[in-house]
């Protein structure tokens, strides 16, 4: 119940905020209604694709900096153990 108030939380801010600056710069509140709408549908469209690009930048420097002899050696490892 707590995760549904902050998800609804979370879209009325986003929408307020959307509604309020473009209200603010164009002064018409048909423009605002749509940024209101419009800007909570493209977060949800683009969060996904930026949080799978940060996390894939994450592994790429995670694994750059392994030894590179940790990571040959790590198969080896496990093969002569298995046997």
């Amino acid at each position: 119940m707590q995760l549904i108030a902050f998800k609804t939380s979370q879209i009325c801010l986003h929408m307020s905020v959307a509604f309020a600056v473009a209200y603010a710069f164009t002064g018409s509140l048909a423009v605002g209604g749509v940024a209101a709408v419009v800007e909570p549908i493209c977060n949800v469209t683009l969060m996904p694709l930026h949080d799978k690009l940060w996390e894939r930048m994450r592994q790429r420097r995670q694994s750059a900096k392994q030894p590179p002899e940790a990571v040959a050696s790590t198969p080896l490892e496990a093969v002569a153990t298995a046997a």
